[in-house]
């Protein structure tokens, strides 16, 4: 279950310098973001067009043949 006030809760007390957001939803990356004390960076952002797994096309045949610079 996704918990981004938890979560930046938890990494506040652990006094981190840097957060990395992977795979947080558009809301809930904002939730987290806004109650982060340390500076927040987003990675990976989940999307609807990927089935909310954009990392899938980095590993995907499809999209790897895609954008593939060899034809």
């Amino acid at each position: 279950m996704c918990n981004p006030l938890g979560q930046a809760s938890f990494l506040n007390r652990e006094n981190t310098d840097l957060n990395i957001i992977i795979g947080l939803c558009i809301g809930h990356d904002l939730l987290f973001t806004e109650h982060s004390k340390a500076p927040v960076t987003t990675l990976v952002v989940k999307d609807r067009v990927l089935a909310h797994n954009p990392l899938g096309a980095i590993y995907s045949k499809y999209y790897q043949n895609k954008f593939s610079s060899e034809k």
